[in-house]
Order: structure tokens, then C-alpha cells, then sequence
């Protein structure tokens, strides 16, 4: 690989980092999202749990699980162990 091609690369590496540092933030604000709407769904009391207020409540918290394990399933290092073993 010449050396043009392992700069980009390097560019490429730092831009992942960044980006992962960047998603980590979000995961931590989309994990205290679905914390919040899961304690606000557990404290309906238990006479409205047949609700449409508790079942809104019930699906948006399904949905910021289901967010949270998407974003938690991309594997930076892997795609960063690609990059650098590219430039050997």
C-alpha cells in the first residue's frame, strides 16, 4: 500500500474514533431515554395498565430498547482492526 492510500486510511481510522466517542454519548442519552420511560411506565398506577397511556408507554419503551441494542451492535474496533491490518 503506498503512502497516499495509508494516510487516507489513518484519516479514516481518526474519523471512526471520533465518531465512536460521538455515539457514545448518544447511546448513554438514548439508554437514560428508555430508563425514564420505562420507570414512567411502571409507576402507572396499576388500575390504567390496560390503558392507551400505559400501552404508548409500553411501545416507546420497546422502541428506545430496540434503538439502543441497533446503535450497540456496531462494532467500531473491528471496522478500525480492518482498517490497520489494510495498512500492513
Amino acid at each position: 500500500m503506498n503512502r497516499e492510500r495509508r494516510k487516507e486510511i489513518l484519516g479514516i481510522i481518526a474519523s471512526l474514533e471520533d465518531l465512536a466517542m460521538q455515539i457514545g454519548t448518544i447511546v448513554e442519552m438514548i439508554d437514560g431515554a428508555k430508563s425514564d420511560e420505562e420507570e414512567y411506565r411502571d409507576n402507572i398506577p396499576e388500575n390504567l395498565q390496560r390503558s392507551e397511556r400505559y400501552y404508548r408507554a409500553e411501545a416507546s419503551a420497546e422502541a428506545l430498547s430496540s434503538a439502543y441494542d441497533e446503535i450497540e451492535a456496531f462494532d467500531f474496533e473491528a471496522v478500525i482492526s480492518s482498517l490497520r491490518e489494510a495498512m500492513e
